[in-house]
């Protein structure tokens, strides 16, 4: 019996034009209300930008927003892991003048924050996925927020090596990870979508194998190995994604993540 439903958004529950199907999910997610199963948003994305998906639905939606970082119930943030100012300090300091590299995002509680001197490409891109974002001619003094993530936008051809320079550099100091289509996103050690999702599903009183899982992203490992009800994406280009998943959902851009909903809770 499924007792818990975790999705990831983008190229996952979110179509290719970053919306899904409203109407269906309106129908099902009426029965997940009605059969008591838990509904929660599992993404590196901004909590704010998560939320503003599913209007009205705070009471009853759980957001694990910035890759495990915080969690969301009823409207309220429940928790927040964070790096210390210090290290986020050097991180920058490096990526930026070492690298020259400006394509970056630092995220926040209160706001994301990105460069002026980014480009207005890269402006672009972050503003479809940060619902609060703040442009700033210098992170040098940071901004006073607590600060969980960032993310970085390299391009698929260069976002595995990019990766493993990182983690090889700052090893058990931060874990960059590959959220798909040549983004990263640079985390906490030890906090994932699926530690953070263990950690709930313990406080519900609800058995991993009772959780339906969906993900396309080497940011979603953790999550979909958590349980034998897990779904790759068909979208999915990394191989890590389907050694991991137990089996295959259709793609983002046919409601993959509805359709399988639909066929547990109407077999």
């Amino acid at each position: 019996m499924i007792k818990a439903i975790a999705t990831d958004m983008d190229g996952t529950f979110l179509n290719s034009n970053n919306t899904y199907d409203k109407a269906r999910f309106e129908a099902i997610y009426k029965q997940l209300v009605d059969q008591n199963i838990k509904f929660i948003v599992a993404s590196g994305n901004q909590y704010a930008q998560l939320k503003s998906f599913f209007p009205e639905k705070d009471g009853t939606i759980t957001y694990i927003s910035e890759n495990g970082a915080i969690i969301g119930q009823s409207g309220q943030l429940q928790s927040i892991a964070s790096f210390p100012h210090e290290f986020i300090q050097e991180v920058l300091d490096d990526l930026i003048y070492r690298t020259n590299n400006n394509e970056f995002i630092l995220c926040g509680v209160k706001s994301a924050y990105l460069l002026k001197a980014a480009s207005s490409h890269f402006k672009n891109f972050a503003k479809k996925y940060y619902y609060k974002l703040a442009e700033v001619d210098t992170l040098n003094p940071l901004p006073d927020d607590t600060l969980v993530k960032i993310a970085l936008d390299v391009g698929i051809e260069k976002a595995e090596l990019i990766v493993d320079q990182l983690n090889k550099k700052y090893a058990h100091q931060l874990l960059a990870v590959s959220s798909g289509h040549g983004s990263i996103d640079i985390t906490i050690p030890e906090i994932n979508k699926g530690s953070t999702l263990a950690k709930l599903l313990n406080k519900w009183s609800i058995q991993p194998n009772e959780l339906l899982a969906f993900g396309d992203a080497n940011n979603d490992l953790e999550m979909l190995a958590l349980t034998k009800r897990s779904y790759a994406m068909q979208n999915s280009t990394s191989n890590k994604v389907w050694q991991t998943a137990q089996y295959q959902a259709p793609s983002n851009d046919e409601s993959g993540v509805l359709s399988v909903i639909e066929s547990y809770l109407f077999e």
